[in-house]
């Protein structure tokens, strides 16, 4: 594996329009939002100003993304491939990256012309567009974690995850029981069952976290902190 470079904006090899692709990427779920275009002016801006800032080829101007829709992206980092000639954006969206109001501009599928008679190859869905299980696993924990973030701003009447929020000590004894009931599932040995009721255990973990004003990005902190780390031994008696 190659070692992590850091490279001078000045070295990125433009094209002969003075251009390079942009690629955008949602920084938590690793989902490709959206494919643009910068030059030497709006990659200088993009990295001056933390917002994905691109150069548009039909207007020849510069355009900052969501500056009339709202629709923003807050850069968390910048990097280029390997031969210098593509820039990867990883950002946090606040809105759809799509015109269309689709959260990926990436959502039609394309299928191979057979002859007649001869089975297409078909291509998989798009994320969040096609059935279970088409989504990356982290772009489905985000999801979830936007519709639990979503019931604690506005809880609609009925609401079980409204309800959690406001019963702490319901919050923690379900916690309790879901993980006591996943022991019990691991221990029957049924994968579907550990799938599903680790899936409880989950959804009511990010519960809790919300209800403390975090959430996936502080859990993946965490989690990154012990990258190469071995957990300390107990003290002995």
């Amino acid at each position: 594996m190659a070692d992590e470079q850091t490279v001078d904006p000045a070295a990125i090899a433009y094209d002969a329009r003075g251009l390079v692709p942009a690629v955008v990427q949602d920084a938590r779920t690793g989902e490709v939002l959206m494919l643009a275009w910068q030059d030497q002016a709006a990659l200088a801006q993009t990295l001056a100003t933390g917002k994905a800032t691109f150069f548009s080829r039909s207007r020849d101007a510069l355009w900052v993304k969501g500056e009339t829709s709202g629709n923003t992206q807050t850069v968390r980092s910048v990097a280029t491939d390997c031969d210098s000639d593509a820039i990867l954006l990883r950002v946090d969206p606040a809105g759809p990256a799509c015109h269309t109001g689709a959260r990926s501009c990436f959502f039609r599928a394309v299928e191979a012309k057979v002859p007649s008679g001869a089975t297409a190859a078909r291509a998989p869905n798009p994320p969040g567009a096609g059935p279970i299980g088409q989504r990356t696993p982290g772009e489905t924990l985000a999801a979830l974690e936007a519709v639990i973030r979503d019931r604690k701003t506005s809880p609609p009447p009925g609401s079980y995850t409204a309800k959690l929020f406001a019963d702490e000590a319901l919050r923690h004894k379900k916690v309790g029981e879901e993980a006591t009931e996943l022991v019990i599932a691991s221990m029957r040995g049924n994968k579907e069952e550990i799938a599903w009721e680790a899936a409880d255990l989950v959804y009511h973990t990010l519960v809790l976290l919300q209800a403390h004003g975090m959430g996936l990005a502080e859990l993946a902190v965490a989690l990154e902190s012990r990258e190469g780390k071995r957990r300390p031994s107990p003290p002995g008696p």
